[in-house]
């Protein structure tokens, strides 16, 4: 297992201090706030450790407060409903007195049904993309620092853009991303594992795809990026440590936030999870005297 790996799978290993609370903790990388998959992933931890013989099929969330990285994050969980069928836990995620996170995730049992899915879009298999090696020599040279910075260091998830161009020039492109991913080292046999850190990564790139449209990324300084809400489906059983296509769009942006869906794929075409989130896409003011500068001329 690689060591990005194996702290990830550390950083989902909530250490247990009550019944309902449990402590996690933040990787200390330097950054002001604490990323929203962390505390998504660690919160649908902290649920599953309520819940036993189910797993979690729908998860709602709110991001209150910004994380600070600094100091350990307590997770409350409530146990609003234990039904013959579905069972329903609702987690706070507690620093410095003050909830800064709240979700509600529904448990269901596993049963038989009508069944069927949209088709996975046609666009090309990992490997035929640009490898890490391809990415590091042909293209991330023409990378802005902060994107290609992201990408040449070690991380937990593997990401194969499909539309990788859109990091090489401000054209703007019709508001869709579709990128492979997966762990960068196996993960153990444990199907509420494998949704946890999918969790996580579902929140990686589903706001900056708001900003395709614009020709823009959430890598540059005059954007204040930040997720406000999230909300994930777990449809059929999957490993995220087996390529996943995350195809993405954005039907709107505007008012400051970026409104973004997503539908995870398994390799052979099954979908597998969903995805919505909205988020700040707020223009930094002298950004936004050029922006509206340029929109009088």
């Amino acid at each position: 297992m690689s060591n990005a790996v194996r702290d990830l799978t550390t950083l989902l290993d909530l250490e247990p201090l009550e019944i309902n609370l449990f402590r996690g903790r933040s990787p200390q990388v330097g950054w002001q706030r604490v990323f929203g998959g962390q505390v998504i992933g660690q919160a649908l931890v902290a649920a599953c450790r309520t819940v036993e013989g189910r797993r979690p099929h729908s998860l709602h969330a709110y991001f209150i407060l910004p994380g600070d990285p600094a100091v350990p994050i307590i997770y409350e969980v409530e146990r609003l409903r234990d039904g013959r069928s579905f069972t329903t836990r609702r987690v706070s995620a507690i620093q410095h007195g003050h909830p800064i996170f709240a979700m509600s995730v529904s448990f269901h049992v596993e049963e038989e049904g009508l069944s069927h899915h949209i088709a996975m879009p046609h666009v090309p298999a990992p490997e035929d993309l640009p490898d890490e090696s391809e990415m590091r020599n042909r293209i991330m040279t023409a990378m802005p620092d902060p994107v290609r910075g992201y990408f040449e260091r070690e991380r937990p998830i593997e990401l194969h853009p499909v539309e990788y161009e859109r990091y090489l020039s401000h054209e703007p492109r019709p508001p869709v991303f579709n990128l492979w991913m997966r762990t960068t080292a196996p993960l153990p046999d444990d199907p509420v594992l494998h949704q946890c850190v999918l969790a996580y990564a579902s929140d990686l790139t589903l706001l900056d795809t708001s900003l395709v449209a614009h020709g823009r990324t959430l890598f540059e300084q005059s954007f204040q990026g930040a997720s406000l809400d999230h909300a994930m489906w777990f449809h059929a059983p999957f490993r995220a440590d087996e390529w996943l296509l995350y195809s993405q769009d954005s039907p709107f942006s505007g008012g400051g936030r970026g409104f973004s869906r997503g539908s995870i794929f398994s390799r052979d075409g099954r979908l597998v999870a969903s995805v919505a989130q909205e988020g700040l896409i707020r223009l930094r003011r002298p950004a936004r005297e050029e922006a509206t500068k340029k929109a009088q001329a």
